[in-house]
């Protein structure tokens, strides 16, 4: 299949003119001419039949391959007769961002495309996944920060930007979508879309973005390209795309073999048809060369010796180095400075520029205090961009100082003063999260998208030297006409069918309602969808990987407000908790196992109140690991051989997912450790 299109204009439809051929009168498209799995569906307003013709369609390889229309292209073009006489279109340029669900192949897809433009020496040695430079991201697999880089095709320039999968990062792709004129959607060849795809799509068709469906793994064992093709058309169809939006076209690739092609069984020997498909399918952007500059702070990047560093896409005008600008926030708030270095992507580097033409995406220093979304325009006539709008968080944690016996013993930074500034400048990035004052003057709630959205930056602190506590993730509900709302969540599960049934009993016990169910390839995997209130995951992915013996994926991004739930219980077995501080024995730890499972071996320190294991029924149990064989004077003849269990080894994810509300995370440079809130021990005591 050469790509999947739709048309609804009429009801009546006539055969096209077999005089004109479309696929080579490339300079007038036919209006509402679509082809759908091998049908021609032109509409006609005067016809009063209907009329399918069948045709058959034999992909030719990439070489002899007619060029390809696309009507999205005329799709993004439609403006004012007033605006197209202002913009105008830069051929010599595409800005693309590469978008699809978690581990569908973007970044794979990106390094494919790096090598086979020469971005890289024949004899150099490049790394996997070289687009995710950040030690986390290359330490979990995940991409999460947008990275810009470029390449060279038949002296044309096409930005790439590769983009987050999770969508608790969604705020990141929402911002780039500024900056780009059309998408990348990538598509696992046997997944299909999922929850992430349906996110990034919804915000590309409503910014009115060319969409490239590539179709990716197309050489798995079980790929089913022909269902990938429907499913995404009938998410196009789901969420209100335009005629012109339907009729989008189909590249089926491999990216770490650095293939692709037109048709699923006939792929070419490199990535061309796909590089031609964006050149074709793709437009430049719409500029106003001879207006008043404009460019909008997308994000921001921090280098020690050229301070802040702004990245966006020049829309109108002509940047300068050593020009003077005006920073704009709103109509009545503005500022002026000076761009003192202007860089552009080339490759895979930053390379300094004189000047920058609208149409380009560049990095400007100078500007010390430039906000995201905050507009570079003339210092004369300059005007402001609108404004950059992301979703709401959905879940909170409560970040406070440490309070345990070994405070400071580990972090560099410990006071509130340290962690407010650190959470400021969060901010300042992370447009998708929020920052406010907690009960006590040495507390913060921390608001994101989700608890993978927060825990990245406790990792980010812990790693740059801070110490302190955080609480357990709590949903942010809303209260509309009186009626409490909380958020839900559309989760999506592969299990294997064996495992099936202990996996829908424990969705159903955290509220989850089960809207589809079906059976995946040959595998004898099935996917589980459901509608589920944030609440009930806090805590299920260990508990589902459990259930399913670690071969369930889970999968969530927001759905939407509902009615409240009702109560539900997330975790069902009590903590252990040392009840004495000292270092551990290997005496007191093999009585203390018959308990439950421990978080801790012998030779460790402990301090009271820490949550050491997690207890075998209900409730919590206090326990002594520290304590010591009594010294006597009776010998034996032999020594008793002690057999220790294997601690279980919580990161930090799994600590976070463990605790309930009277419980926190300590969190230092070196350990993590889980123990009880003084705070709730102090009102029981009352």
């Amino acid at each position: 299949m050469e790509m999947a299109t739709c048309s609804f204009h009429s009801s009546s439809f006539t055969l096209p003119n077999p005089n004109s051929n479309p696929r080579t009168n490339l300079s007038s498209p036919l209006p509402l001419s679509k082809q759908l799995f091998g049908f021609s569906l032109p509409s006609s307003s005067t016809a009063k039949t209907t009329t399918l013709k069948l045709r058959t369609r034999n992909p030719k390889p990439f070489s002899t391959h007619s060029p390809i229309k696309c009507s999205v292209s005329e799709a993004t073009e439609a403006a004012t007769a007033e605006r197209r006489r202002k913009l105008m279109r830069r051929s010599d340029i595409r800005n693309i961002a590469i978008v699809a669900h978690v581990d569908h192949g973007k970044t794979t897809l990106v390094d494919a495309m790096l090598r086979q433009s020469k971005v890289f020496r024949d004899n150099q040695f490049v790394q996997e996944r070289i687009m995710d430079s950040n030690d986390i991201e290359r330490e979990r697999g995940i991409t999460i920060l947008s990275k810009n880089t470029s390449i060279t095709y038949k002296d044309s320039k096409i930005n790439i930007i590769d983009t987050p999968g999770h969508s608790d990062f969604g705020g990141e792709v929402e911002r780039i979508l500024n900056m780009v004129e059309g998408i990348l959607l990538v598509v696992d060849s046997v997944e299909g879309p999922m929850p992430q795809t349906r996110f990034v799509l919804k915000k590309a068709l409503e910014f009115g973005h060319a969409v490239v469906v590539v179709v990716n793994k197309i050489d798995r064992p079980s790929a089913r390209p022909d269902f990938v093709i429907n499913s995404t058309f009938e998410l196009f169809i789901e969420l209100n795309a335009t005629d012109e939006q339907c009729d989008f076209q189909a590249i089926y690739a491999s990216g770490i073999k650095g293939k692709a092609g037109l048709s699923a069984d006939n792929l070419a020997d490199d990535l061309g048809p796909l590089f031609e498909s964006i050149m074709r399918c793709i437009p430049g952007p719409a500029i106003d060369k001879d207006g008043s500059l404009q460019m909008l702070a997308t994000n921001i990047e921090y280098d020690e010796h050229k301070g802040r560093i702004a990245i966006g896409r020049l829309h109108a005008g002509i940047l300068k180095k050593g020009m003077d600008v005006k920073v704009c926030t709103s109509e009545d708030s503005c500022r002026f400075a000076r761009v003192s270095e202007l860089f552009v992507y080339e490759k895979f580097s930053r390379v300094p520029a004189e000047s920058v033409e609208a149409g380009d995406i560049c990095a400007v220093c100078g500007i010390n205090d430039i906000q995201i979304g905050e507009t570079i325009a003339d210092k004369a006539n300059g005007t402001p961009l609108p404004a950059i709008k992301v979703e709401e968080p959905t879940v909170k944690m409560a970040f406070s100082i440490n309070t345990s016996p070994f405070v400071g013993r580990e972090g560099k930074y410990v006071t509130s003063r340290n962690l407010r500034d650190r959470l400021s400048r969060e901010l300042e990035r992370n447009l998708a999260m929020k920052v406010e004052d907690g009960e006590t003057a040495d507390t913060f709630v921390v608001s994101g998208r989700g608890t993978l959205h927060i825990t990245i930056l406790i990792e980010n602190m812990r790693r740059e030297g801070y110490e302190f506590m955080v609480g357990p993730p709590k949903v942010i509900n809303k209260r509309v006409n009186d009626k409490l709302l909380e958020p839900y969540e559309i989760a999506t599960v592969e299990v294997p069918e064996e495992h099936m049934g202990a996996v829908v009993e424990l969705l159903g016990r955290r509220r989850g309602q089960m809207f589809d169910m079906q059976g995946v390839g040959s595998e004898g995997t099935t996917f589980l969808k459901y509608k589920i209130p944030t609440r009930g995951l806090l805590g299920l992915r260990n508990a589902i990987l459990t259930a399913s013996r670690g071969t369930a994926i889970l999968n969530t991004i927001f759905d939407s407000y509902g009615p409240w739930a009702g109560d539900m219980s997330t975790r069902d077995l009590g903590s252990l908790v040392a009840f004495e501080g000292g270092t551990s024995t290997s005496y007191a730890i093999s009585s203390s196992q018959e308990r439950g499972q421990l978080f801790i071996g012998p030779g460790v320190e402990v301090y009271k109140g820490q949550i050491v294991g997690i207890h075998q029924r209900p409730g919590d149990l206090s326990l002594n690991v520290c304590k010591k064989k009594a010294a006597t004077n009776i010998r034996s003849n032999k020594d008793v051989t002690v057999i220790l269990d294997t601690p279980l080894d919580y990161s930090l994810d799994d600590c976070i997912e463990y605790i309930q509300e009277d419980e926190l995370v300590e969190v230092t440079p070196s350990s993590i450790r889980m123990c009880k809130n003084p705070k709730f021990s102090k009102k029981s005591n009352r």
